[in-house]
């Protein structure tokens, strides 16, 4: 396939580029500086861009199966780059008639398990509390997604980890894992590939979690 993917330098989607170059897809990484992405090979495109103006980045969408974002803020001062550069992403597709999109999110934003226990609502609602801002930017993100017309996926992670790929993460589709407290990165970029071609994952939240 040919795969466009942004917030590239990032965690998830350093972990993306890499495993979908792995599994023989072609990848353009749109990149604001091409320094910070380390992933090399074949079948890579780097396209640098700043993500103000949806014409900038037709080029990068153009003519691909799918579109997966990495975007989001990377601390609290950051809250709202989500929903702003996700807006240009959501225009670029539709004027390349591109349709298929998988957006990285976040377990709060989606519904509370019905089988959480104690300990895992308090912890929930403690993170909730502190990282408020970038949940409210990351719920904005995803009803812009939704209200879009594309073939959507929001993929809801909980505490994110560096850790090698273990292909042991639980995936639920309109809700979350019970008792899931975390994921490594490399598994939600795993899934977020996984995910491309599931119908039954298109326009629906996935919490993904160990």
């Amino acid at each position: 396939m040919k795969l466009t993917v942004f917030g590239a330098t990032g965690g998830i989607g350093q972990e993306t580029v890499r495993q979908a170059l792995g599994a023989g897809h072609r990848v353009t990484a749109v990149v604001r500086d091409p320094a910070r992405l380390s992933v090399t090979g074949e079948g890579l495109e780097v396209f640098r861009a700043e993500l103000g103006d949806p014409a900038a980045v037709r080029p990068a969408v153009a003519g691909r199966d799918a579109v997966l974002s990495g975007l989001g803020a990377r601390s609290r001062k950051d809250a709202g780059v989500a929903t702003r550069l996700t807006r240009t992403v959501l225009d670029a597709m539709r004027a390349e008639s591109v349709s298929r999109l998988l957006v990285v999110s976040a377990a709060p934003v989606g519904p509370e398990p019905r089988e959480s226990g104690l300990v895992d609502r308090a912890v929930r609602g403690i993170v909730s509390a502190v990282l408020k801002d970038v949940y409210v930017d990351l719920r904005a993100m995803e009803d812009e997604v939704a209200r879009s017309g594309l073939d959507w996926t929001a993929v809801r992670p909980p505490r994110l980890q560096d850790k090698p790929l273990t292909g042991r993460y639980r995936m639920v589709v309109g809700g979350f894992p019970p008792k899931g407290r975390f994921a490594g990165r490399a598994d939600v970029a795993h899934a977020m590939l996984a995910m491309i071609e599931d119908a039954g994952t298109v326009k629906q939240g996935v919490g993904v979690a160990y």
